[in-house]
């Protein structure tokens, strides 16, 4: 299988952002560092954070910053199974809902690495995690973004009894691109956590994301929209890839803004709850609106 080659260097206008609050950014970052505490929008090298952390928001990134995955697109540092991975810190729950906290966050979005060499996928210091933001800030919104922990439904189970208001798995491609963008993933597989979620939680808003300009085709993309709306999930992002590194899998096209929009409007005639579809759109960028509008949709 083959992806095409990658466009010209040069981005057009529309995928153009200005990183201009340094201030803001060097700010956020020192909080977490005191806590020993990591993002996903710096480990994934997010087009957004600078927006993001001038606005006072971040992606809580848990269980260490190193996966056991090695998917293709994504910049997170990997670790094979049979190499030494980093325990998991337990004071990491209490310190999350601290910086949370201190940020006055209203919606804590909550990810982590994959964890394959832990039994539970690291399922339990999720549920700590959420546990521990819900006690700290009652009234805020707590989201989670999951790993599919290798299709244990015990563990997305155990997830699920924190009560997070929202829980997220990435589908991430098309079924066609796997064994080249998620060799270790599986398709069906996380279509089967999403909907076990949803069938376990039928109150949990359920959301899901993926990635365009990879080399899918338009009608896998819909194939794909309709796929998830099968197994009831809420709310579906759709943003442009963006090869985070050299050593990541190239852009096969820069998706002209029409095309998301086009997207977008064939997910909402599927009755998705929020299409949030365009360049910039990452699974939780302005996470807090698109739970605000959800929650409305369904009141």
């Amino acid at each position: 299988m083959s992806i095409q080659a990658s466009p010209p260097v040069r981005l057009p206008q529309w995928l153009r952002k200005p990183e201009t609050h340094f201030f803001s950014v060097q700010a956020l970052k020192r909080t977490l560092r005191c806590y020993n505490l990591h993002t996903v929008c710096e480990s994934a090298r997010c087009p957004n954070l600078h927006e993001c952390f001038h606005r006072g928001t971040a992606t809580f990134l848990i269980l260490g910053d190193v996966c056991t995955r090695g998917c293709r697109f994504c910049s997170i540092s990997t670790s094979s199974l049979y190499k030494q991975t980093s325990p998991v810190d337990p004071d990491e729950p209490e310190n999350v809902a601290r910086v949370a906290a201190h940020m006055g966050l209203k919606h804590v979005v909550i990810t982590s690495v994959s964890r394959d060499d832990l039994p539970d996928g690291g399922a339990e210091h999720f549920a700590r995690t959420v546990i521990s933001v819900r006690q700290a800030i009652p009234e805020a919104r707590v989201e989670v973004l999951v790993p599919d922990f290798g299709g244990n439904k015990d563990a997305v189970a155990s997830v699920l009894e924190a009560k997070p208001h929202i829980f997220n798995h990435n589908i991430e491609t098309v079924p066609r691109l796997y064994p080249y963008v998620r060799p270790q993933a599986n398709y069906r597989r996380s279509l089967e956590v999403l909907r076990f979620a949803k069938r376990s939680c039928s109150e949990v808003i359920s959301k899901s994301g993926l990635m365009a300009g990879l080399g899918e085709k338009p009608d896998e993309v819909r194939q794909v929209l309709r796929d998830l709306r099968d197994v009831e999930v809420d709310i579906v992002t759709i943003g442009q890839y963006l090869r985070p590194s050299l050593r990541n899998l190239p852009v096969a096209e820069y998706i002209h803004p029409k095309r998301f929009d086009s997207y977008r409007a064939y997910g909402l005639q599927l009755g998705f709850r929020i299409v949030s579809s365009g360049p910039f759109v990452r699974s939780s960028y302005m996470a807090e609106v698109e739970a605000s509008a959800s929650m409305e949709e369904s009141s």
